[in-house]
């Protein structure tokens, strides 16, 4: 960690973070207004959090993320553009989403490049599974949407069976498969490393129906 990042997590820790209070979050109260909540789940280094709040200032952002460095960087570049609509919660997002957010609350949950755990017998630490899923449907909003991108092809074939299982949820793509890059999404410097490694990124994206 950086000299930066850790002072950023002290001084604007108060400004942008949020602790735990032992209760689900009231997110009007949170950020003082009622629009469209969209969780980033494990942002990194908060590139792509910082440039979608900015895109999108009519909508609140909330980042959960467990790397402190990352979270570091984030908290600088929030005050470097001077972004308001984003909170950051560390923590491991299972907890959180079991705990501190309301069932259907969300517009978005977004998870971008997930840790593949590419080795068959650590495929149980994934986070996309059947029962983290079934929190993220029940905190979507109906007509909310769950978007996930990876470059690792055995991942997203396992999280496109997942989400197809799921009768609460609707695939994007009318052929039921994959979908193109939406203009939302940001190019991070990890996805841009993978293509120039010649990998390929497949975007998942369903709709809460029922």
């Amino acid at each position: 960690m950086t000299k930066a990042q850790a002072r950023a997590l002290v001084e604007l820790w108060p400004e942008y973070g949020l602790d735990e209070g032992g209760d689900v979050l009231d997110l009007k109260k949170v950020y003082g207004r009622e629009v469209p909540t969209i969780v980033e789940i494990g942002f990194g280094n908060g590139s792509a959090l910082v440039s979608m709040a900015a895109d999108n200032p009519q909508c609140n952002f909330l980042g959960i993320e467990v790397y402190r460095p990352g979270i570091g960087s984030a908290l600088l570049k929030l005050k470097q553009y001077g972004i308001t609509n984003v909170r950051v919660i560390m923590n491991d997002a299972i907890p959180v989403m079991q705990e501190w957010i309301g069932k259907e609350c969300l517009s978005k949950i977004l998870i971008f490049f997930p840790d593949p755990w590419p080795k068959k017998r650590h495929h149980k630490r994934r986070l996309l599974q059947t029962p983290f899923l079934n929190t993220a449907v029940e905190r979507l909003k109906l007509g909310g949407h769950i978007h996930v991108a990876t470059d690792w092809e055995d991942y997203a074939l396992s999280i496109l069976d997942l989400f197809q299982r799921e009768p609460r949820l609707r695939n994007l793509d009318i052929r039921n498969r994959f979908v193109s890059r939406p203009d939302y999404r940001p190019q991070t410097k990890y996805e841009q490393r993978g293509l120039g490694y010649g990998h390929t990124v497949w975007d998942v994206i369903f709709e809460r129906t029922s």
